[in-house]
């Protein structure tokens, strides 16, 4: 008998969709076990997008963060819902696609940027998967009273019997557990960790969770900088694809002593420099904004640290200066692939 069948549980209007998430703050460590009410539990957090599940008892549509509706761009989720998830429950969880062992973010973001039309080529070559991490409402019943550890058991219950690309997000109380997770899972895009107080209720609009980033150093070519030579506000970073230096990301705001530092190893950059004399203020050096950039000879080796949020090889969020690395050459640093 399918799912979706006028007379099986509605859904409280606020929970119908779009529906409003609970968020996080972030943290620069991971929380203590007794940092939040009841004791934290421990969760991966996922580099996707986040996307709430509404299964009501006459459609089944998926929502974003931002309470756009996105049930084109990803089909197989909501195939997998219809299919596995009862009409009446409304699902708080990521989707991710995987490539090979890693997560890749840019296989997620060509569905946000190819016509609804064309989706169904990227769903066949790139399924999603759906990893859940909270149960908002079942059989029609508003459950954002419940507390988190009472929720997390009925999500237990109702993930048990799912299949891919249905999955349930892991969760621990044991902070050591939850350290392993933090250190092991970044090769495979995991960005890090959020914790969630067992006692506390789901607050929509609220930042009562916390969130901390798994960061490791790697290394980059001085491509150019924000401000002048000689007292730079930001490093514009490089590496070379297929011979050729492309920009891979940008670090937050130096501080003077770091400032300082990155002036005295650079020197301009002759007339075949690759890169425009403006870069956009967006993520990737895109958007409508733009600012001028110093471009500079890419013979500097500076130590970065970063997150494990990449796409296509560059980093989707800001670089933090280390140091620079006089013991490095350009062509010590791998290609991106």
């Amino acid at each position: 008998m399918p799912l979706s069948v006028p007379g099986l549980p509605g859904l409280p209007p606020d929970l119908s969709g779009p529906v409003a998430v609970e968020l996080a703050k972030p943290v620069r460590t991971i929380p203590p076990s007794h940092a939040l009410p009841g004791g934290c539990r421990y969760e991966p957090k996922w580099d996707g997008y986040r996307l709430v599940v509404v299964r009501s008892g006459g459609t089944t549509r998926v929502w974003s963060k931002q309470g756009r509706d996105l049930t084109d761009r990803f089909p197989d989720v909501v195939a997998a819902a219809v299919a596995q998830v009862p009409a009446g429950t409304v699902l708080d969880g990521e989707v991710v696609v995987w490539n090979g062992s890693r997560l890749d973010f840019g296989l997620l973001q060509q569905r946000m940027v190819t016509a609804a039309g064309r989706i169904g080529p990227l769903v066949a070559a790139s399924p999603a998967s759906y990893v859940a991490f909270d149960l908002l409402a079942a059989g029609g019943e508003d459950l954002r009273g419940w507390t988190l550890t009472r929720r997390r058991a009925a999500l237990e219950d109702l993930a048990a019997r799912w299949a891919p690309p249905m999955q349930l997000s892991p969760a621990t109380a044991d902070p050591a557990e939850a350290r392993t997770w933090f250190d092991d899972y970044r090769p495979a895009g995991i960005e890090g960790l959020v914790a969630k107080g067992a006692g506390t209720r789901y607050a929509p609009g609220r930042r009562e969770w916390l969130k901390v980033k798994s960061w490791e150093t790697t290394e980059v070519l001085a491509g150019g900088v924000i401000g002048p030579i000689g007292a730079p506000s930001q490093l514009v970073a490089g590496r070379y694809r297929d011979g050729e230096l492309v920009v891979v990301g940008r670090t937050s705001p130096l501080n003077p002593r770091q400032s300082a530092e990155l002036a005295a190893v650079l020197s301009p950059a002759t007339t075949d420099h690759p890169w425009p004399e403006r870069i956009g203020t967006g993520a990737f050096g895109g958007g409508r904004l733009s600012v001028a950039l110093t471009r500079v000879a890419p013979t500097a080796v500076v130590e970065v640290s970063a997150d494990a949020a990449l796409q296509a090889g560059v980093f989707r969020h800001p670089l933090r200066f280390v140091r620079i690395r006089p013991d490095l050459r350009p062509e010590d640093l791998p290609p991106v692939r």
